[in-house]
């Protein structure tokens, strides 16, 4: 962790050390304004590079809110498309805002395309980033950890929209300060200038230079649908639609429960329940385990408390083992014979046997 945040820091402090080479070679006079924003913006990446620390487990890994881990705002492999535009974005920032107007036209109308595209990215991350529910995670309370994450958008989308107004104006003044002896190329000019070609060109081609960077983006094994569930494929933020597994309580879960941290298309999980107090993963192979636990229980208490004493014994010392998704899956499938035994007994001794699976860890 500690190399991670040098690392953090060293980057920054070397991006400041470009930044103030850049300006010094362009002569170009930065204001009070312009340096609060940068170092805000450098500040704001800092502090969400800090929160990636603790925030870096995907949607299907189990965390230990004990440890101070907790689940990335983006999701999976689909994290690299956002990280291409977040560096065409600053990219753009950069050259834009030390050189303005002074760029060739097709790379400052591609310049301002990926402005225009990176300040809509930023809404769409300010509102995931900004609703974190730790409900379904214990130790933790509240909305903690937006404050990691909230500035970098904001501070985008100011630099974003700044550096396009910025480009607008100068576009205007450039056009309005242009005189031809030609009436005609003059009414032209007074046109364009009222116009503001640059950025409506931009406008023009954002959609198409959006679909091109799609195509590439999935020549380099994205999904055509990347930019959607880099958001979705998450867990506890705005945009979430997977479910996590059950946290660590630092003793571990025993075999069925570590079986459901497995991947959700073969483990099937149904719902979140309650387990000693702690927030679980259920799925149907827990329920018939659980269940049958209980005709146990009911029919030889002596019996019961002799396996539930060996269980606990030798399945805890293999379930802290079992800390992958590919663990997870084995352990899963080689659980199911036991599963279908315990599913013949509550056929055998129920009459309505479903219904004792369903309402188990309600």
């Amino acid at each position: 962790m500690i190399l991670i945040l040098f690392f953090i820091i060293l980057t920054l402090f070397g991006i400041l050390y470009l930044l103030r080479a850049l300006i010094k070679n362009q002569q170009r006079h930065v204001s009070f304004v312009e340096y609060t924003v940068v170092t805000a913006y450098l500040l704001a990446l800092l502090l969400a590079g800090i929160g990636f620390v603790f925030h870096s487990s995907q949607y299907n890994q189990p965390v230990d809110p004990v440890d101070g881990d907790c689940y990335i705002p983006f999701g999976g492999k689909h994290i690299l498309s956002l990280f291409i535009y977040f560096v065409a974005f600053n990219i753009s920032a950069v050259t834009i805002w030390i050189k303005g107007r002074k760029i060739p036209p097709l790379p400052l109308v591609m310049m301002l395309v990926m402005l225009l595209i990176g300040s809509v990215m930023s809404v769409f991350v300010l509102i995931q980033v900004s609703h974190h529910d730790t409900s379904t995670l214990d130790m933790y309370v509240g909305n903690e950890g937006t404050l990691y994450f909230i500035f970098t958008p904001i501070c985008s989308l100011i630099i974003g929209v700044g550096l396009i107004r910025r480009v607008i104006l100068e576009e205007k003044g450039y056009a309005m300060r242009r005189t031809y002896s030609n009436p005609t190329l003059k009414k032209i000019n007074t046109l364009l200038s009222s116009k503001l070609n640059y950025p409506l060109w931009a406008i023009i081609l954002l959609f198409p230079v959006f679909v091109v960077l799609t195509i590439i983006l999935i020549l380099l094994g994205q999904d055509h649908d990347s930019m959607v569930k880099v958001f979705t494929e998450t867990t506890t933020w705005a945009f979430s639609q997977k479910m996590h597994p059950p946290i660590l309580d630092h003793k571990g879960h025993y075999l069925c429960t570590v079986a459901a941290k497995g991947n959700p298309a073969l483990v099937k999980p149904l719902r979140l329940g309650k387990r000693h107090g702690n927030t679980i993963i259920v799925n149907r192979q827990l329920q018939i385990a659980n269940a049958f636990e209980e005709i146990l229980s009911d029919l030889s208490p002596s019996i019961h408390r002799f396996v539930r004493y060996c269980y606990d014994k030798y399945g805890f010392n293999i379930s802290i083992k079992i800390n992958s998704t590919g663990a997870s899956n084995m352990t899963y499938i080689l659980m199911k014979p036991l599963e279908y035994i315990f599913l013949l007994f509550l056929y055998m001794l129920y009459i309505e046997p479903e219904k004792k699976i369903a309402k188990q860890y309600n």
